[in-house]
């Protein structure tokens, strides 16, 4: 009786899509992914590198925490920097972000 007023719900039949066709969005999502989020870190990560191995004693150098200073001494891990006259401070050669131009911290 109820069956007279409610209309049955049937499921619409399965479609069988090829599966390569299937996978497309999935496909074209990681290919974006990719070239703007993967590829451009992977960049920045070299170049990183290529600045850390020629590294020199002499180079003025600022850290990523934002201290400039001119390099003293050079170690595998670590550099010796001099921040002012007489005030030297040891830190990591992966803190290096930037190496200056000669002569930016005399006109600071």
């Amino acid at each position: 009786m109820v069956d007279f007023f409610i209309n049955n719900a049937w499921a619409a039949p399965a479609q069988q899509e090829p599966g390569l066709i299937s996978f497309l969005p999935l496909i074209i999502l990681f290919v974006v992914f990719y070239f703007f989020l993967i590829r451009p870190q992977v960049k920045q990560a070299k170049q990183h590198k290529q600045l850390i191995a020629a590294l020199a004693k002499g180079d003025e150098i600022a850290t990523n925490g934002g201290l400039l200073g001119k390099i003293v001494e050079l170690g595998d891990n670590f550099i010796l920097v001099e921040v002012a006259k007489g005030t030297e401070v040891k830190i990591q050669r992966q803190s290096v972000s930037v190496v200056m131009p000669k002569g930016t911290l005399k006109t600071l």
